[in-house]
């Protein structure tokens, strides 16, 4: 069963920049987060119905991807979402 994600482009970024900023907080490294933001990436591709047409996309993207491209396409949102300061 597939769960929407109900929210707009600004919330959605807003919500995943919450959870790396509390990830960081807790002391994790980047190295971490982006693991982190691969396996919710997995489970979103599984699991989630695309809200908004930049959530398509990505899981369009996720889908076309390799398990590297996989790992940058999440390095990358976890980048956009944390304001570029994932190195």
């Amino acid at each position: 069963m597939a769960v929407e994600i109900g929210a707009s482009w600004d919330e959605w970024k807003d919500v995943l920049g919450r959870a790396v900023n509390t990830a960081r907080t807790m002391g994790m490294s980047d190295e971490r987060i982006e693991n982190l933001a691969y396996q919710v990436g997995e489970y979103l591709a599984t699991h989630a119905r695309p809200a908004s047409p930049e959530q398509r996309v990505l899981r369009e993207l996720w889908g076309a991807g390799n398990e590297e491209e996989k790992k940058t396409l999440a390095r990358l949102v976890a980048k956009v979402v944390d304001g570029g300061t994932i190195s």
